[in-house]
């Protein structure tokens, strides 16, 4: 991947993902579309990201490794012991490769995770029109 490179999409972005790494991340997307339909794809700090009531998850492919970014320092202490056999950070950050991706079914726990904080705060902001589904990109 080239280090810190514009990309107009997220089609752009995954394009340019060696194709073994883009199989892995093209998996993510989809998981995450699968769960939320209508959040809004977009590329931020230079990685595909979801946005669904605020940021909801990050994804990307390093020199490395591939990543996942739940942007929530809770979800990654309340998945430890699951996220165990990868490179999980106290930061957020959960690195994996394409020889050993991530589950889909752990992957799912931490996108309905998000969703949940995601939901708490913007009920806390809003309360008449805070999300109760899947519907709304947020504010």
């Amino acid at each position: 991947m080239p280090a810190m490179k514009k990309f107009a999409s997220v089609e752009a972005y995954l394009a340019e993902v060696p194709p073994k790494d883009r199989a892995v991340l093209e998996k993510i997307r989809s998981t995450v579309r699968s769960l939320v339909p209508d959040a809004e794809e977009k590329i931020s700090y230079g990685i595909p990201a979801f946005v669904w009531h605020g940021n909801l998850i990050y994804y990307g492919a390093m020199k490395n490794h591939l990543s996942l970014f739940p942007g929530s320092k809770a979800v990654i202490k309340q998945f430890a012991a699951e996220l165990k056999p990868f490179d999980a950070t106290s930061t957020g950050t959960i690195r994996f490769t394409a020889d050993k991706p991530l589950p889909i079914t752990l992957i799912k726990k931490i996108v309905r995770a998000r969703m949940a904080e995601n939901r708490a705060r913007a009920s806390k902001r809003w309360p008449a029109t805070a999300p109760s589904g899947t519907a709304g990109t947020g504010r």
